[in-house]
C-alpha cells in the first residue's frame, strides 16, 4: 500500500520552475539518448547497413509523418495555449475542450490510418521507388503494422501537452524512455520470433508504453472522459485553424525525410540505413538540449505572450537562445572531432562492417555541422507558436524542403557523373574504396538546407520583434566561440596523442580514446567559459546545481 502511494506521488509530482523542468527533461532525454544508442547498436549489429534496415527505416517514415502533422502540430501550436486560455477562465470548460478534441482527433486518425493501410502498396511505390520484389513486400507489411502507432501516439502526445500545462514534466519525461524501451524489446524478443516484423511490433509496443505511463497523472489532474464528438466546438475549430499552418510546416519538414528516403532508395543497398543511423547519432544529444529547454519554456512563453508581457517574452527568448548556443556549439564540435570513435563504439559490432563504418562516419561529420541550426530551428519555431504565429515557420519550412529536394538531386547527380566531385568527396572524407558514397550528397544537402532555414527564421523573428536583445546575444556568442575554439584544439591534440599510445584495433582502445578526449574537451570548455565569465555558465550553475541547495531562488513558471 505504501509503495502504491509512493508511485502515485512520483507520477503526479509537479515541477515548480523552468530550470527544474529543463533539468528533468534534459536528464530524461539523456537517458532516452542512451537507450537510443543501445537501440541503434542492436539494429546495426543484428542487421548491418543493408536491405533489412533500409526496409525498416523506409516503413517507419510515413507513419511518423502522419503522427507528426496530425497530432504533434496540434499540441505545439494550439493545444497548450488554447487549453491554458480555457483554464484561466473555467476548469470545467477546459476539460470539456480536451475531451471533445481527443474524441474528434482520434476518430479522424483512425479513419485516416485505415485508408492508408489499404493503400500502403501505392505509398511504398511512391516513397521508395528503388524498392522491388521481396524488399517492397516487406516494407508494405511493416508499414501497415506501424500505422497503429500514430493512433496511440496521437492520444499520448496530446496528453503530454496537457500535463505540461500543469507542470507535470516528470511523468511526460518518462514517456519517451518507455517508447525506446518498447523498440528495444522488439529487437531482443520479437525479432527472433517474428523476423523483421518484430521491429514494427516493437514500435507499436513503445507507443502503448508511452501512453500508459501518463494516464494516471492525466486523470489525477482532473480529466474526466465525456463522449462528445462536436467537431464544431469553438475550441476544436480554433485548434484546427491554428494547427493547419503548423502541420503544413511540420509536414514540409518531414517531407525532407521522405524525399531523402525516396532518393536514397535508388542508391546502393544500405544508403537509407547509413543516413538514418548517422542522423540519429548527430541529433541525440542536441535533442536532449534543444527539446528539453524549449519544451520546458514553451508554456511560460505562451502565457507571457497571452498576458501581453512582451519584455518578459523577449527576456525568456534571449536567455533560452543563449543557453542553447552555449550547449550545442561544443556538442557539435566534439561530435565532429570524435565522429569516428563514436561510430566505432556505438555501431561497430556484429554485421556492421568496415565500409558501413567509414560511410556512417563521413555522414556524421557532415551532419554535425548543422546541429546548431537544427536546435535553433526547433526553438525558433516553438517561439513563433507561443506568439500564435504558425504561418512564418510553415512558409519557410515549405520553401526549404523544395530547396533540399532540388539540391539533393543535384548533388547525387554530381556524385554519379562528375569524376572530379566524386574524387573530391572521397579524398576529403577519407572514403577511398567505398562505392556507396551517393548518400554523402544527401547529408550535405540536408546540412546546407538546415543552415538556410535557421537563417530565414532568425531574420523573420528579428523583423517581428525588433526589440530583441541583440547586443546581449552577440556578447555571449563571442565568448562561446572563443571557449569552443580552445576546446576544439585541445581535444584534437589529446585525441591524436591517445591514438599513438593505445591500440585502436580493439573496442576498449577506441572507447578509452573517446571517453578521455571527450571528457577533456568538456572540462576545458567549462573552465574556459568560467574564466571568460560567460553568463550562461553561471545561469546553468545557478539553475541546475545551486537549486539543490537554494531551491527558493529558482525561476518560477
Amino acid at each position: 500500500m505504501q509503495e502504491k502511494k509512493l508511485i502515485q506521488k512520483f507520477l503526479n509530482s509537479q515541477t515548480k520552475s523552468i530550470s527544474s523542468a529543463s533539468l528533468i527533461l534534459a536528464i530524461s532525454y539523456l537517458i532516452s539518448a542512451v537507450l537510443g544508442l543501445l537501440r541503434d547498436r542492436l539494429l546495426a549489429g543484428t542487421f548491418g547497413a543493408g536491405n533489412e534496415l533500409d526496409v525498416y527505416y523506409a516503413a517507419f517514415t510515413v507513419p511518423d509523418f502522419i503522427a507528426l502533422i496530425l497530432i504533434f502540430g496540434a499540441i505545439a501550436a494550439a493545444v497548450i495555449p488554447i487549453f491554458s486560455g480555457y483554464l484561466i477562465k473555467s476548469k470545467e470548460d477546459a476539460w470539456r475542450y480536451v475531451s471533445t478534441l481527443l474524441n474528434v482527433f482520434l476518430g479522424f486518425l483512425i479513419i485516416v490510418c485505415v485508408i492508408l493501410i489499404i493503400f500502403t502498396p501505392l505509398i511504398v511505390s511512391f516513397m521508395a521507388p528503388g524498392f522491388s520484389g521481396q524488399k517492397k513486400e516487406m516494407a508494405v507489411i511493416l508499414m501497415r503494422i506501424m500505422f497503429l502507432s500514430p493512433i496511440i501516439l496521437g492520444a499520448s502526445n496530446m496528453i503530454s501537452g496537457i500535463l505540461q500545462v500543469f507542470h507535470r514534466f516528470l511523468v511526460t519525461a518518462l514517456a519517451p524512455l518507455l517508447y525506446n524501451l518498447g523498440i528495444i524489446i522488439g529487437i531482443l524478443f520479437f525479432v527472433p520470433k517474428f523476423g523483421l516484423q518484430g521491429l514494427a511490433w516493437g514500435v507499436v509496443l513503445g507507443g502503448i508504453l508511452h501512453l500508459i505511463v501518463q494516464l494516471p497523472a492525466f486523470f489525477f489532474s482532473g480529466f474526466r472522459y465525456k463522449a462528445s464528438f462536436n467537431y464544431k466546438d469553438p475550441g476544436v475549430v480554433k485548434t484546427i485553424k491554428m494547427m493547419i499552418p503548423r502541420s503544413l510546416g511540420l509536414g514540409a519538414g518531414q517531407l525532407n525525410t521522405i524525399a531523402t528516403t525516396a532518393i536514397a532508395s535508388t542508391l546502393l543497398s544500405g544508403s537509407i540505413a547509413v543516413f538514418n543511423l548517422a542522423n540519429n547519432l548527430s541529433s541525440i544529444l542536441v535533442n536532449a538540449v534543444a527539446v528539453s529547454v524549449s519544451t520546458a519554456a514553451f508554456p511560460s512563453m505562451s502565457m507571457a505572450f497571452l498576458k501581453e508581457e512582451n519584455d518578459e517574452f523577449l527576456r525568456k527568448f534571449s536567455s533560452i537562445f543563449r543557453q542553447i548556443i552555449f550547449l550545442v556549439v561544443p556538442i557539435s564540435l566534439l561530435l565532429l572531432i570524435l565522429r569516428a570513435q563514436i561510430v566505432r563504439v556505438v555501431l561497430g559490432v556484429g554485421k556492421f562492417g568496415w565500409a558501413d563504418t567509414k560511410l556512417t562516419t563521413a555522414c556524421l561529420g557532415i551532419l554535425a555541422l548543422n546541429l546548431i541550426a537544427q536546435a535553433l530551428i526547433l526553438f525558433l519555431s516553438k517561439t513563433f507558436y507561443a506568439a500564435h504565429n504558425t504561418k512564418i515557420p510553415a512558409i519557410i519550412s515549405g520553401l526549404t524542403v523544395a530547396f533540399n529536394i532540388a539540391l539533393s538531386l543535384l548533388l547525387v547527380w554530381l556524385v554519379r557523373f562528375s569524376a572530379g566531385f566524386n574524387l573530391f568527396l572521397q579524398s576529403i572524407l577519407r572514403l577511398g574504396g567505398v562505392a556507396n558514397i551517393g548518400v554523402i550528397a544527401l547529408a550535405l544537402a540536408y546540412t546546407i538546407t538546415a543552415v538556410l532555414e535557421c537563417s530565414l527564421l532568425l531574420y523573420m523573428f528579428y523583423k517581428k520583434f525588433p526589440k530583441l536583445h541583440v547586443e546581449e546575444i552577440h556578447n555571449s556568442i563571442y565568448k562561446i566561440l572563443i571557449a569552443s575554439l580552445i576546446m576544439f584544439i585541445l581535444t584534437f591534440l589529446i585525441r591524436q596523442w591517445l591514438g599513438s599510445v593505445v591500440s585502436l584495433q580493439t573496442f576498449w582502445g577506441i572507447f578509452f580514446q573517446l571517453i578521455i578526449s571527450g571528457t577533456a574537451g568538456v572540462v576545458t570548455y567549462a573552465i574556459a567559459t568560467h574564466l571568460l565569465k560567460s553568463p550562461e555558465n553561471k545561469t546553468i550553475i545557478d539553475s541546475f546545481l545551486k537549486k539543490f541547495l537554494y531551491p527558493a531562488k529558482e525561476q518560477k513558471f
